[in-house]
């Protein structure tokens, strides 16, 4: 009988701890449906539209990670790509929106290529573990960046690039309230620790005043438009240098990014092809439904960290979108300045896999320490990974190791250079 009702209470703390990390994530990565189509804007993607593309596509990715990888992974629009979706391939390159999305398309197959072959292997092996922990470290301080932004604890300096932002700051106030109590619960190991502070945090906001302003004008009745952003891609230039180019750099970002963070994060590794699977078949459905690329948020692991193990997870964060339709004017009573703590201890959590770089062989750590920096200091991931991939095999032939390096190591290097001198002259 005691073990009867023992395994109950197991079980059924299990779903709590499921439930609460599902919450959790889904409220720490909750602003991309604001911000995704915000950006997506600038591409000249009608925002009252593409919020629809990034709930729906966010659902779809989240119950394969729930009922095909059983992992607790969530998968959305991801930040970063949707800027090189953007800002490089829009208005850089200069290609239209539906051009983009043919690119997006592209670069999924190619991404559910490697991920459904044995590709997947041979660039996992041939790809470093310095550099693989340099991508999970280097989104990390990233998403640290975009945490300490949006508590406005830093802005853009006046004589500096960055500086220290007003500690008087009401919204700077509530963040490190926020940030205090989100770890003085975490290291007290209390269940659902980001999630109460979340929710503390926002009523301390409210209560004093402090929310943010949805910039998106949001109506339910646009969504009888929505038909506007399906099957909208553009192959008429996929020949170009600029669309090929695009298509290889799209291709890396979300082959390494996902990689990397999944190696990083991904509790139980044997799920990991079939996550890697998913999240590559969700790029392909973000692509059909007019945003930009999903790819697995960092932000699970604000989830993993609450306790999240399985995909009842990224179920939980998959009906937490749905219902997110119809109750998106309730985000703005949860101000950013009550996720930024979530997002930066989310971000340190990730950079403690600099542990597993060798920080006494300075060929393994200085294109990890490329990859670290730039992503965050340059706004890129690709660009991060670009310089990173491409000194490596460099360093290693300066340092009379050539043989240390995969043949893909070196080809890999190599595109990832001609993508640099390429993007130079755009």
């Amino acid at each position: 009988m005691r073990d009867l009702f023992g395994g109950a209470l197991r079980k059924r703390s299990i779903w709590q701890r499921e439930l609460i990390a599902g919450v959790t994530a889904f409220f720490a990565i909750s602003y991309i449906i604001i911000v995704n189509p915000l950006i997506l804007a600038d591409a000249g993607i009608p925002a009252e539209l593409s919020v629809f593309a990034t709930i729906f596509s966010s659902v779809i990715g989240c119950l394969l990670m729930a009922f095909v990888a059983n992992a607790p992974i969530v998968l959305t629009p991801g930040m970063g790509i949707n800027a090189f979706f953007t800002y490089t391939v829009c208005v850089t390159m200069g290609l239209h929106w539906h051009e983009a999305i043919a690119i997006s398309l592209v670069s999924g197959l190619i991404f559910a290529f490697v991920a459904c072959t044995k590709w997947c292997l041979r660039l996992s092996q041939a790809v470093p573990a310095s550099l693989k922990s340099a991508i999970t470290a280097g989104i990390g301080l990233y998403l640290v960046e975009i945490g300490l932004v949006k508590a406005q604890l830093i802005q853009r300096g006046t004589s500096s690039i960055i500086e220290l932002g007003s500690l008087t700051n009401p919204v700077a106030l509530l963040a490190i309230f926020g940030l205090l109590l989100s770890l003085a619960l975490y290291l007290r190991g209390v269940m659902g620790s980001f999630f109460i502070a979340i929710i503390v945090t926002s009523l301390v906001g409210y209560f004093f005043g402090i929310h943010d302003e949805v910039p998106l004008d949001l109506n339910l009745a646009h969504l009888s438009r929505y038909p506007e952003l399906l099957l909208q891609a553009d192959f008429s230039q996929m020949l170009s240098i600029p669309f090929l180019l695009s298509v290889f750099s799209m291709s890396m970002i979300m082959i390494f990014e996902t990689m990397g963070l999944l190696e990083g994060i991904l509790p139980n590794q044997r799920k990991f092809k079939k996550t890697f699977e998913g999240s590559a078949f969700t790029t392909m459905f973000s692509s059909l439904l007019g945003t930009s690329p999903t790819v697995a948020a960092a932000e699970s692991a604000a989830g993993i960290a609450s306790g999240g193990r399985t995909g009842l997870m990224a179920l939980t964060a998959a009906v937490l979108f749905s219902l997110s339709l119809f109750f998106i004017p309730l985000l703005s009573f949860v101000p950013q300045a009550a996720i930024a703590p979530v997002i930066i201890i989310t971000g340190a959590m990730m950079m403690q896999q600099l542990q597993n770089v060798d920080f006494d062989d300075f060929s393994e750590w200085f294109p990890a320490f490329l990859v670290i920096v730039l992503i965050p200091w340059s706004n890129s991931i690709s660009t991060g990974l670009a310089f990173g991939f491409a000194a490596y095999p460099l360093l290693k032939v300066m340092n009379g190791r050539a043989r240390e390096v995969h043949v893909l190591g070196y080809m890999l290097g190599f595109l990832f250079l001609l993508n640099l001198v390429f993007q130079a002259g755009f």
